[in-house]
């Protein structure tokens, strides 16, 4: 018998049965949601308008899938996620890091912790991750309908009613949406939900980029490119105002900047930019004070009287930066240690403290890892 006719089939079945929980998506939250009714006894069935689930799962972690992360004070970590953290706590600590370690060591999936307590699959296979996902909704009988677009949802007093998709109408006693946000849309991400929750009488933040690359104005960015940097300090200024601060890992883009960090405030940054023109500063040499670096220049150049500038700075910054920071403080590249100036010096010192990049943008939601904003948290019970 053909797929297509044992889909049709089963399609059929669907549309008979009265299922106890319909979930729409069949992304991780939505395959976990699954797992949980059915371990509770609910009939569940799980729909995907795409050709398989977790599509979006298996492009997490550059396709090695960061997991979780090993904080083990919940409110530390739910902290993380911003003001609106605490809204999480009911959740963490019913469901929390230890027990999301646990879920996936029970199903004989090993994990490893690595720097920043990134938690990882130990073979550093997404897939492994999502096959687990699906050998599991296989083994607890959870209806599982792909290439299911959603026509139609009904509602009868702000409630659903039914699900409407091609040909098929599916009912059930409690409705589950987990569309996710607008990020990745070659994924199938078109922020069907939103619209769902708005018809239903929820308030809809409007939804934005986040944790996605920035975009700069300087054009030799491009000359950058792919030079990851580690252990720097970068500040967002706006007005002469520091408005956010980060310390760790970030990453050059042929446009802009990107990296652990950058991703990190550009939810802010998305935010500032709206108001006016936003700056980078990165601080390349943050355990060293003004003072101390001045004197490690120095030192650098009385050591090295004979030796061009360009030859001497490998000491102090990633080889592929010193053309870059050379011609910003317009010193000849060719220039002997002991030709330097105190005022280039000075130039030197403000670049490596306060290496600046113009703002022009965010990459937007081809290149965003998640969705900010969606629907108003004081109308979610946690």
């Amino acid at each position: 018998m053909s797929d297509a006719k044992n889909n049709e089939e089963m399609r059929s079945a669907v549309q008979k049965k009265k299922y106890d929980l319909a979930i729409i998506g069949a992304g991780p939250a939505g395959m976990m949601a699954a797992l949980r009714a059915s371990e509770c006894g609910a009939a569940v069935v799980l729909l995907e308008k795409n050709h398989m689930p977790g599509i979006k799962l298996l492009m997490t972690g550059k396709e090695r899938c960061n997991i979780t992360n090993a904080e083990t004070d919940t409110r530390k970590f739910a902290s993380r996620y911003g003001k609106n953290g605490k809204f999480l706590l009911s959740a963490l600590y019913r469901f929390g890091i230890e027990e999301t370690i646990d879920f996936f060591h029970k199903n004989r999936l090993k994990t490893k912790v690595e720097r920043g307590g990134r938690v990882f699959p130990e073979s550093d296979r997404s897939g492994d991750v999502r096959e687990l996902f699906l050998g599991l909704i296989k083994e607890n009988n959870i209806t599982l309908l792909t290439n299911c677009g959603i026509k139609r949802i009904s509602l009868k007093q702000n409630a659903i009613e039914n699900i409407i998709m091609d040909n098929i109408q599916i009912t059930a006693a409690n409705y589950l949406i987990c569309t996710g946000g607008l990020s990745y849309p070659r994924t199938g991400s078109t922020g069907e939900g939103y619209k769902w929750a708005r018809q239903m009488g929820h308030t809809v933040i409007a939804p934005a980029p986040a944790l996605t690359p920035v975009l700069v104005r300087e054009r030799w960015v491009k000359e950058l490119e792919g030079l990851s940097l580690k252990n720097v300090s970068i500040s967002v200024y706006q007005n002469n105002k520091k408005q956010d601060a980060r310390f760790g890992e970030a990453l050059f883009t042929g446009a802009g900047m990107s990296g652990p960090i950058i991703l990190d405030m550009s939810r802010s940054i998305g935010k500032l930019i709206v108001n006016g023109q936003t700056y980078i500063f990165i601080d390349l040499k943050p355990a060293l004070d003004f003072n101390k670096l001045d004197k490690r220049i120095l030192r650098d150049l009385e050591n090295h009287k004979n030796m061009s500038i360009k030859n001497i700075l490998p000491e102090l910054l990633p080889k592929k930066l010193i053309p870059v920071i050379l011609k910003l403080a317009n010193i000849a590249p060719e220039k002997k240690g002991h030709s330097i100036t105190k005022d280039e010096r000075r130039k030197l010192k403000a670049l490596l403290k306060q290496f600046p990049l113009t703002i022009k943008g965010l990459s937007g939601f081809n290149r965003a890892i998640i969705t900010s904003g969606g629907v108003n948290l004081k109308e979610v019970d946690p």
